[in-house]
């Protein structure tokens, strides 16, 4: 087990190289767990967190997901060795392996549950297109976020939509270009990170904020997560006003939404 973990969590399906613990609110946490390289990932590590993720999304169980780093960091992206076979690959194997990471950071960023990324340490090159692609992500006054790829001939393609859309293009031309690191507050303001914590508390307060999210009416948080995805950059126009419209209808009418009225208006604790 894991010091950030909180108490009575439940291992899950679990390998080596990455952790899988549910508590007993619905909080999953994923954590890639390759410290010696500071949980940099290889073709292996990005199958595995692929396939959690389908699973963590059928578990009716799991309410939120947390991902995590072990150890002292995040994510430094591409682990050494693996970039090293790359650079000896075909255009054909190079675009395979692509397809793979790609398909990884639409697997995280489609997650139909509330996703968190708790941005211990450092998290460079592809590591930032993992915590990009959560719903929010919070860190401490240490934490450092570089899109390192230029410093290294590499370019930041497939996560580039998803680091986009966390930070705002001028924001993206800027840190892209120049591979600048960004840390604590920085990295807060610049939009990489949704808030910094105390090193002390951090730990805490995630998990607070993660448990929060958990008492929630579960699914209503799928819908809003879905209507947040499909919102994101569209024009309000009648397309989008019957959209919306048509979703809160539904909603209504759902068991769940007459259970939540109905526990409002009767001042009581809703039974979902």
């Amino acid at each position: 087990m894991y010091d950030f973990l909180p108490p009575n969590c439940t291992e899950l399906s679990t390998t080596t190289e990455l952790g899988q613990f549910l508590s007993p609110e619905g909080v999953l946490y994923l954590v890639m767990n390759r410290p010696q390289v500071h949980n940099a990932f290889n073709g292996e590590q990005i199958e595995r967190i692929t396939i959690a993720l389908e699973n963590a999304a059928e578990n009716e169980q799991v309410k939120v997901l947390v991902l995590c780093g072990a150890g002292n960091n995040f994510s430094a992206g591409g682990d050494i060795n693996y970039m090293k076979a790359i650079g000896d690959n075909s255009f054909e194997e190079n675009k395979e392996d692509a397809h793979a990471l790609a398909f990884l950071m639409s697997s995280l960023h489609e997650f139909p549950k509330p996703t968190i990324a708790r941005v211990n340490g450092a998290a460079f090159g592809g590591g930032v297109g993992l915590l990009c692609c959560c719903d929010m992500a919070f860190g401490t006054a240490d934490t450092k976020v570089c899109l390192s790829e230029v410093k290294i001939g590499m370019v930041p393609a497939t996560i580039g939509p998803y680091v986009i859309k966390a930070i705002g293009l001028r924001n993206a031309h800027r840190l892209m270009l120049t591979a600048e690191v960004m840390q604590g507050q920085q990295a807060v303001d610049c939009q990489f990170l949704s808030d910094i914590f105390n090193v002390e508390t951090f730990n805490e307060q995630l998990n607070t904020i993660a448990h929060k999210i958990s008492t929630n009416a579960p699914a209503a948080l799928e819908i809003t997560k879905a209507l947040l995805l499909n919102l994101a950059h569209q024009p309000i126009d009648d397309g989008v006003i019957e959209y919306t419209a048509d979703v809160i209808a539904t909603v209504r009418e759902s068991e769940e939404g007459k259970e939540g009225l109905a526990s409002f208006l009767e001042k009581r604790k809703p039974k979902f």
